[in-house]
């Protein structure tokens, strides 16, 4: 990875929220940014790299921004201009006032976890448009009225108020929650960590506390999940490689009294596996009732399929069938489903249907990993 690229993805959302805060323009913040790290590109390779590369490429992206304004008859023509307060903006709190902004219920969902991941995370489109498994001109498009709907709503770039916040943060966590879950799911641990820190900027509710703890448990697995590019699973994980500190800050966290929303009983699972010596040391069955309060509270089919696992490790691969009866419409394209069916009817010595579904699995995973290593199963 060159320094250019390393810098990108460590400044890049911070520094775009605050050109955001500044410019008052998501478009004009966006080019001059990209202005600046193309300078970056041409210059550090052979003057060397600043001593604060991010003070550099904001900067750069300032003078670049006002160049570009002084082409253009006026301000008017970037869009969508966000209504700021005078002295709001600061160095702080421009990504926490962006995320907001970005999370408005104004906003679709679906507008507010693209925006977030746009402007807030420094996704491209068409990692978004895989994310959510539409084109790239789709993709591209909804962002685009999403910003003019901010424009046009008048949506504000400033810290909601006391009234307004527990509203807005429960949309905002599960924003946040979905971004962790793609750096998780795609290896990008930079994303994840930018998850995380956004976060920790939010106010410390019961269900904010619990979202901080279940990241930082599975975030703690992130150097230990592939080995040589291949994936390893949870039960053949080196568990020295387990991050101590973000595990002890977890369950610090989760020792503090507060309602089994869905969050906690999450973070509750993943605190049973972080304090199991080793695979066969884990608590299955208290897993197992775990993923039981979780679905009750939920209603989600992925919960169930979570259960069924735990359940098949500790009742049996018969019992954890009976639970993924009738997810296939619920889950039709979640390639997890087909590889626990797979690995119940394995342990049950079905090795034709076994080899199935690991086959259907591997067509419907989402990336090389996954796929590799569900084909070495299906062999």
């Amino acid at each position: 990875m060159s320094v250019v690229e390393a810098a990108y993805r460590e400044h890049r959302g911070p520094l775009l929220a605050t050109l955001v805060a500044e410019l008052r323009s998501f478009d004009l913040a966006e080019e001059a940014l990209q202005d600046a790290f193309a300078a970056a590109t041409g210059q550090w390779p052979g003057e060397g790299v600043p001593r604060r590369p991010a003070a550099w490429l904001l900067s750069v992206a300032r003078r670049r921004a006002a160049d570009r304004r002084r082409r253009e008859e006026t301000l008017t023509r970037y869009l969508p201009l966000l209504i700021t307060s005078p002295g709001q903006a600061s160095e702080r709190d421009d990504s926490l006032a962006l995320l907001f902004a970005c999370c408005h219920p104004a906003l679709g969902r679906e507008s507010r976890v693209a925006l977030t991941l746009r402007f807030v995370a420094g996704l491209t489109v068409p990692e978004i448009a895989r994310l959510f498994l539409v084109p790239d001109a789709t993709m591209a498009a909804r962002i685009t009225r999403a910003k003019q709907k901010i424009r046009t709503a008048g949506i504000p770039l400033r810290f909601p108020s006391p009234q307004d916040l527990p509203e807005r943060l429960t949309g905002v966590l599960s924003v946040l929650y979905l971004l962790f879950t793609e750096g998780y799911r795609s290896y990008r641990d930079e994303l994840a960590a930018e998850a995380i820190r956004l976060v920790r900027l939010l106010p410390g509710a019961p269900e904010t506390t619990s979202l901080l703890a279940l990241m930082l448990l599975q975030h703690s697995r992130r150097h230990s999940r592939r080995r040589d590019g291949r994936l390893v699973l949870l039960a053949d994980q080196d568990r020295t490689g387990w991050n101590a500190l973000e595990i002890a800050e977890a369950l610090t966290l989760l020792a503090v009294d507060a309602p089994d929303g869905p969050y906690r009983l999450q973070a509750l699972i993943a605190a049973r596996h972080a304090v199991a010596e080793r695979a066969e040391d884990t608590d299955w069955a208290a897993i197992a009732a775990l993923y039981a309060q979780l679905e009750a509270v939920t209603g989600s089919p992925v919960v169930r399929l979570n259960r069924a696992v735990a359940v098949g490790e500790s009742e049996g691969p018969e019992a954890a069938l009976r639970l993924l009866d009738g997810l296939d419409a619920r889950l039709p394209r979640n390639h997890h489903l087909p590889a626990a069916r797979g690995e119940m009817l394995r342990r049950l010595g079905d090795a034709e249907a076994a080899r199935e579904q690991f086959e259907r699995a591997a067509e419907l995973a989402p990336t090389d990993t996954e796929r590799d290593f569900l084909i070495k199963k299906a062999g």
